[in-house]
C-alpha cells in the first residue's frame, strides 16, 4: 500500500488487492473451528445482530449524571480505594438515603 501523505488522503491501493491471489499458505492463518466452538454456535442469517444495534442495551433505570462539588481529600480518599469507585460511592450513598 501506498503511504499515506498530505496529498493522498483518502486515497486506497485497491486494484493491488483486487490482483492478490490467495495462495494455500494463507489458509494456515485461519483459526481451524472445534467441535467446542460449533457447540456454541447459534444458527441464523446474522440478521437479529445487525438490527440489535450497537452499545449497550437501554437500562430501565439510567444513570443521570450531575456535579456535586466534594472535598479534596473525599475525593482522593475515594479514587485511592481503586478501580470501580464511583459505584461504591453510589452504594454508600443508595444505603445512607435508603430510609
Amino acid at each position: 500500500m501506498v503511504p499515506p501523505s498530505a496529498d493522498g488522503i483518502g486515497q486506497t491501493d485497491l486494484a493491488r488487492l483486487d490482483a492478490h491471489v490467495i495462495q494455500a499458505s494463507e489458509y494456515d492463518e485461519i483459526p481451524k473451528i472445534t467441535d467446542t466452538m460449533m457447540a456454541r454456535a447459534v444458527p441464523g442469517s446474522g440478521h437479529d445482530i445487525a438490527r440489535r444495534g450497537r452499545g449497550r442495551p437501554k437500562s430501565e433505570a439510567p444513570k443521570r449524571q450531575v456535579t456535586l462539588r466534594l472535598d479534596g481529600d473525599v475525593i482522593a480518599a475515594m479514587r485511592a480505594s481503586g478501580q470501580g469507585w464511583q459505584a461504591r460511592a453510589n452504594a454508600v450513598l443508595r444505603e445512607r438515603f435508603k430510609a
